[in-house]
């Protein structure tokens, strides 16, 4: 058990952290936590915030959420932009909530960035300028991704390290703070506040070789769209109010099946970019898995639910 930066060691149970890259697992074996601890769950994904999408998001289905509540899901609509420090007040306000009712808070999901802004604190990045960001997004139009990207390596080496090619959102992002501001984005995260003040226990969900992820990611699309995908992206597109460049519509799979059924590709390019950009995702998001201290790595051939309930006993048996 660990504290996060900053952490004052209060006293009290720990909070629980499940982490893990996408489809990996992690909500079953949240729920095998919650049926065994008195613990109450709280949704870290960008994408489960917003109503109306369930399938493309992998939502827990209404009969788990009834019997094991997650906070932080469908509190969005999708027009709306949900962003990491909303996160970080929101679910601040949900572990001292749950730790005032003597219960233990039990963060799930994939989204690092929210897990790196409620752990560490989060930076003093300008507010979103729309006319920026529309100038910027012709700019990659006309320069690619790659371009985009050269670009920031030149303005930003540190930033560009740490944001890959593949990741247009969070290049575009950094730009655009360092054309508003005139300073690289490296280097406002090194103000970056003050982190989680509380102890926390991380547990990492993942398979051991990354070809059985791979074969995952694929079933688990095929099961989406079998499940209705196509027809729940059709009516966030009935709604006429909504665009691609919303961050809701970035969401992997989203993205490709609205390109699809605009016409962009067929279907069988559309199954190929949505497996491609979900790996990417997970690829990224083992990047900062692996750059994560104090993870207690749980891999599928060793009895990970078992393994993580003696971890997540032992914290709260160790508690103060």
């Amino acid at each position: 058990m660990t504290g996060a930066p900053g952490s004052s060691g209060q006293p009290g149970p720990p909070v629980l952290l499940v982490l893990g890259p996408t489809a990996a697992g992690k909500t079953d074996l949240a729920l095998a936590l919650a049926a065994a601890l008195p613990c109450d769950i709280v949704s870290v994904d960008s994408a489960l915030v917003y109503r109306g999408m369930d399938i493309g998001t992998a939502k827990p289905s209404p009969e788990i959420l009834a019997r094991w509540p997650h906070r932080l899901v469908d509190i969005c609509d999708p027009a709306e932009a949900y962003s990491a420090a909303r996160f970080r007040a929101d679910a601040l306000a949900a572990i001292h909530d749950i730790r005032a009712q003597g219960r233990v808070p039990l963060l799930v999901g994939g989204t690092m960035l929210y897990f790196r802004a409620l752990l560490r604190g989060l930076s003093p990045l300008p507010e979103a300028d729309p006319q920026l960001r529309a100038e910027l997004a012709a700019r990659a139009r006309a320069l690619g991704a790659g371009g985009m990207h050269r670009w920031l390596a030149e303005v930003d080496p540190a930033a560009a390290a740490r944001i890959h090619p593949n990741d247009p959102q969070r290049v575009q992002r950094a730009l655009e703070v360092f054309v508003a501001t005139g300073a690289p984005m490296s280097a406002l995260w090194l103000d970056a506040g003050a982190g989680l003040d509380l102890p926390t226990l991380k547990l990492v969900r993942s398979p051991r070789e990354r070809a059985v992820l791979h074969r995952r990611i694929e079933l688990r699309f095929d099961a989406m769209l079998a499940a209705g995908f196509a027809d729940e992206v059709r009516a966030l597109i009935a709604r006429g109010d909504l665009t691609p460049s919303l961050p809701a519509l970035r969401a992997v799979g989203y993205r490709q099946l609205w390109e699809h059924l605009h016409g962009d590709c067929d279907a069988e390019e559309m199954r190929r970019r949505a497996i491609a950009a979900t790996r990417q995702l997970a690829k990224r998001q083992y990047t900062w898995l692996r750059a994560e201290p104090d993870c207690h790595w749980l891999w599928d051939d060793a009895n990970p639910d078992a393994e993580a309930l003696v971890l997540a006993r032992r914290a709260l048996e160790g508690a103060p």
